[in-house]
């Protein structure tokens, strides 16, 4: 009887490593090439030879085998160079297979161990933000969302980070779509004072929800974006005012800009 031929894994047996894989030259070329291309919106063969600091030629001879297999094309009539409908079909069997929730686990990790308090992750619904994932921290006292939670885009780090990225006419649809809910004190339910917050926000890079949604609970979150630097959500640490202190607001805020950063990057997203 003939014994079925064991199915190979992705590496030879005779891989050693990077150095090895780093030998394939021309690989590597191409690859530089296409990326230049997808960064630009129409190149000459001298800009991406240029670039590339490869000789026009072998650029061309690049350039051609791309062309063959669908990853650029060639505009005869302005001589320029775009991106293939091939890398479209490419990106987009990714997307159906990245799994936000799952690729941005070890990135809030990471953030709770480097911060000590709790690390969420959010979506943006169309009328709210939605708690879908939570790396809790060690401490006795600490931040508890259920996931499916839902809370207010005005009323909540994610969602204060998701409207500072977005054109104030969508801002104000979704506003008086939703409304502006006073849950404490502190709730920004003025439309001009959310307005200002959101411009500082936009700046910075990172929200604070300073008690504006539970009393004594404050949360500093950044935005996820996607492949067309849309915010789709966001990545928030929170916990009780006695440990996010207003003094630790600015160590903890970079952190959470980079983690959101992260995630976006993970999920082939683009940070405006």
């Amino acid at each position: 009887m003939k014994t079925a031929e064991k199915r190979q894994r992705g590496r030879p047996r005779a891989f050693h490593g990077p150095a090895e894989a780093a030998s394939v030259q021309s690989l590597d070329r191409a690859l530089r090439i296409l990326a230049i291309v997808a960064d630009g919106s129409g190149l000459s063969l001298s800009e991406i030879a240029t670039t590339s600091g490869l000789p026009a030629s072998t650029a061309y001879r690049m350039l051609s085998t791309l062309e063959n297999h669908g990853m650029v094309e060639f505009d005869s009539t302005d001589q320029l160079w775009s991106i293939g409908v091939e890398t479209y079909r490419m990106g987009a069997a990714f997307l159906r297979r990245r799994k936000l929730v799952d690729r941005a686990r070890i990135v809030m990790q990471e953030l709770m161990e480097k911060t000590g308090e709790t690390a969420n992750l959010g979506v943006a619904e169309d009328d709210c933000v939605v708690f879908v994932s939570q790396v809790e921290t060690h401490q006795a006292i600490r931040a508890f969302f259920r996931p499916g939670t839902r809370s207010s885009f005005h009323a909540s780090g994610i969602g204060k980070a998701v409207l500072a990225h977005l054109e104030p006419q969508r801002v104000g649809a979704v506003l008086r779509r939703t409304g502006l809910e006073r849950f404490t004190e502190k709730t920004l339910s003025d439309v001009s004072a959310l307005a200002r917050d959101l411009v500082t926000i936009k700046l910075r890079g990172w929200s604070v929800d300073d008690e504006e949604r539970h009393p004594g609970m404050r949360c500093v979150a950044a935005a996820i974006f996607n492949e067309f630097g849309e915010p789709i959500g966001g990545v928030s640490v929170s916990g009780p005012t006695v440990r996010v202190t207003p003094e630790r607001l600015a160590e903890i805020g970079p952190l959470v800009h980079d983690a959101a950063a992260a995630v976006t990057k993970m999920i082939g997203g683009r940070t405006p």
